[in-house]
């Protein structure tokens, strides 16, 4: 889950590689994975699809008892909201779910409006703030 991962665990990213645009989504899944490399494609074995992946500095080591880097993969499973918006997730997100527009190399993202599927807030209206569409 998204509230599980701490910044520490991010400490060593370099960068997010999108495999594809995050502005059409509304939020994406994120954990983190042990996995053999610091950086590349990572193998993707779960339901549905892999978006995005982080990609470790060279000062990231290895787990002594494994030999593998925990990494954050972004995925989305076949009923979330970007396949089935009326489906299960039409106004909530999972709970692992962060808005890919707050999500930067070290930083894990946030929950928004937008990726929990409901209306802007009364204060975002009072003040006139719009999140994108």
């Amino acid at each position: 889950m998204s509230a599980l991962i701490t910044d520490d665990e991010l400490a060593h990213e370099s960068d997010i590689v999108w495999l594809e645009d995050p502005d059409g989504l509304d939020y994406v899944r994120q954990s983190l994975d042990r996995l053999p490399t610091r950086r590349g494609k990572p193998a993707y074995h779960r339901d549905g699809r892999m978006v995005g992946y982080a990609v470790l500095g060279t000062k990231a080591k290895a787990s002594r008892s494994s030999g593998t880097f925990r990494r954050r993969v972004f995925w989305l499973l076949p009923h979330d909201r970007d396949t089935e918006p009326e489906g299960l997730y039409a106004k909530s997100a999972p709970a692992e779910a962060v808005d890919p527009r707050t999500l930067t190399a070290r930083s894990k993202g946030r929950k928004t409006e937008r990726s929990e599927g409901g209306p802007p807030s009364t204060a975002m209206r009072e003040l006139g703030i719009t999140l994108p569409l």
